[in-house]
This record gives structure tokens, sequence and C-alpha cells, in this order.
């Protein structure tokens, strides 16, 4: 089962979540903005910052919009790399 953890209005998580649906993945939408989902945020990931994707048939979490997108397309596209996840800076949005 995929868990994205997101708050309403970041363009990371937005981002994220396209590519899971272009990918046809289904996942567990977790949205910071209930106290719950932020303070189980916190306990696993510890950082205060989404999206954060877990994966927990595959036993992966992780950070960064970037790198999400980059997992998704390997572990469940084509392994293509997108265009404008290519330079290194962080694409997260502070809680």
């Amino acid at each position: 089962m995929l868990i994205l953890y997101t708050k309403t209005g970041c363009p990371f998580c937005e981002r994220v979540m396209t590519k899971m649906g272009d990918l046809g993945v289904s996942f567990d939408e977790r949205n910071i903005t209930d106290e719950k989902n932020l303070k189980e945020l916190l306990e696993r990931g510890g950082n205060r910052q989404v999206p954060y994707l877990v994966d927990e048939g595959k036993n992966i979490e992780m950070y960064e919009s970037g790198d999400i997108i980059s997992y998704l397309n390997k572990e469940y596209g084509k392994g293509d790399l997108d265009e404008e996840d290519s330079d290194d800076s962080p694409k997260v949005c502070p809680i």
C-alpha cells in the first residue's frame, strides 16, 4: 500500500499526486491539516515537510517530490525520468 502525506496548496504534493494518477497507482492520501495525520508524519519521517511517500510493500519511505516521482517511475512506470525533476533543488513544502 502507498501512503502519501500532503498539505493543501502544496504544489509539490500536487505534482506527485498527478504522477500517481498518470501511472494509475492507487494510494491513501493523508493530508496533514488533520492533526492525526500530522502526528503520524512526524513519528514516521521526523521532518516537518511534505510530500512524504510510504511504500509499505517495499519498505520505502521518502521526502522530496523529485525523488518520489523518480521512484514511482522506476517501480510503477517505465523508468523514465521526468524532465522537470532532473534538477537538484528541494521540492518540498515546509509545514
